[in-house]
């Protein structure tokens, strides 16, 4: 007989909670709530490093982070009881900075409308009931690669942030100086978050980033704090709104924007629901069939949240598979995302500290940025791709899409691109077998949009 029914919880959180039906007590929630907490933190300082290369104010993106994980996590807790947590996801948010900004030239408002729109879109098809149908349209193996893909572009971001790998004249890309601080101070971070993820240690890849910006205050290649505590100003706010704003929402219903907008609900959809599956199974929360108690609403909170990111100025805001961590503690219920958006409420009034880890470095005449960040985007990718063991490179039509999205992805330096090369060759590997009656007619809709994607100056040179 466990602790919660020898003495079982009584009061407002057992009712709301159902915490004696779950086999859990108040203390093991809370823990559970800060190992999910400590374990998803670092996104408290990527997601800021991230955005900030896209021109947003780091600040301000810092707060709305903090923001829009407690008030999606929250909302998690309550609404569905289920142990998950919400942020802003990785992946996302580097498709904002990288490609729809820094690549295409948008401004980064309109950038966050089309978080707003996607978000939208899988809300709309969560409460039609074509969830089934949007899962069995596209191939498993294309849903893995898209997530190796991604796993390999944030690594990329990460090394080359990092001073580890950098622009090359000759070659591209190339080895950079190991020898400089910001490597250094990167390569030191990242070999400790790869020891403490060896083994097993919650809050590992945090402390990797801990351990860079402490190296880079011994070294001096980082400065100290002017402060910890501090009260957000009306300023640190100013990310919030631009996402609803309708002269931003109508430059982002454009046609040239659908491939992007299709890549950015495939990233976000698929993800949130191989995560509730992992975690779900992981705290024994399904049932003999795989399904869990409250995924209907589940998907609701998860994809009005990523609407809800993007009107907050911090990207698209979804489940996070680091839940894993509180569920291994054996948190069972919604109490523990009640834990969890109370830390990350407490972590608006510490942007000091984060803006800490956020420094750029300047040597020479180049300019490094956030190399203490990059052992979270390093060690978050290993994370990411190790589902590409879980791909049948047997099968030609599953593996060919699987490795043009995989090399896809970082190569383009463009998640949309990685996932079109994907789809199309798809269907061109059905078509060349013949087995073009099993391509579902979404994949062929969503087709000719991606050779338009591919095609958009020439389009937009001759045509529009």
């Amino acid at each position: 007989m466990t602790a919660a029914t020898a003495h079982p919880p009584s009061g407002f959180l057992e009712r709301r909670f159902r915490l004696t039906e779950r086999r859990t007590s108040v203390r093991t929630e809370a823990l559970g709530g800060l190992a999910t907490f400590l374990t998803m933190s670092y996104i408290l300082f990527v997601n800021p490093a991230i955005l900030s290369a896209a021109h947003m104010p780091f600040t301000a993106v810092a707060v709305a982070t903090a923001l829009a994980s407690c008030v999606a996590t929250l909302a998690m807790g309550l609404f569905t009881n289920l142990p998950f947590a919400l942020a802003p996801g990785l992946g996302i948010n580097a498709v904002v900075a990288f490609d729809i900004v820094l690549g295409r030239g948008i401004e980064w408002p309109v950038a966050m409308s089309i978080i707003v729109i996607e978000g939208l879109i899988a809300l709309v098809l969560v409460l039609a009931g074509l969830r089934g149908a949007i899962m069995r349209a596209v191939p498993l193996e294309l849903k893995l690669s898209i997530g190796v893909g991604i796993g390999l572009f944030i690594t990329l971001v990460g090394l080359r942030e990092g001073g580890i790998v950098v622009n090359n004249p000759a070659t591209g890309i190339g080895l950079g100086d190991l020898t400089s601080g910001p490597a250094l101070i990167a390569l030191g971070g990242i070999a400790v978050a790869a020891v403490l993820v060896a083994r097993a240690v919650p809050g590992a890849v945090i402390l990797g980033v801990i351990s860079a910006y402490l190296l880079g205050l011994i070294f001096g290649v980082l400065e100290g704090p002017d402060g910890v505590v501090d009260v957000p100003g009306s300023g640190d706010f100013s990310t919030i709104g631009d996402g609803l704003d309708p002269s931003n929402l109508a430059d982002a219903l454009t046609v040239s924007l659908i491939p992007v907008i299709f890549a950015l609900f495939m990233t976000d959809f698929f993800d949130t629901i191989g995560t509730a599956v992992a975690v779900g199974r992981s705290g024994g929360l399904t049932d003999e069939r795989g399904e869990m108690e409250g995924t209907g609403q589940l998907l609701v909170v998860d994809s009005a949240a990523a609407s809800f990111g993007g009107a907050m100025g911090t990207s698209s805001v979804t489940t996070y598979v680091e839940s894993g961590a509180g569920v291994a503690e054996g948190a069972r219920t919604g109490l523990s995302s009640v834990v969890v958006a109370a830390l990350f409420g407490l972590a608006i009034f510490f942007t000091p500290i984060i803006g800490l880890v956020g420094q750029d470095v300047q040597v020479g005449k180049e300019t490094f940025i956030h190399p203490a960040v990059a052992p979270a985007l390093v060690m978050v990718g290993y994370l990411m791709i190790r589902i590409v063991a879980d791909i049948d490179w047997a099968l030609p039509e599953a593996s060919i899409p699987a490795f043009f999205t995989i090399a896809g992805i970082p190569l383009t330096f463009s998640i949309a691109a990685g996932i079109g090369l994907g789809v199309l060759s798809y269907v061109l590997v059905m078509v060349a077998t013949g087995k073009a009656r099993g391509v579902h007619p979404l994949m062929w809709a969503i087709a000719p949009f991606f050779v338009a994607f591919f095609a958009s100056d020439w389009l937009s040179a001759n045509v529009f």
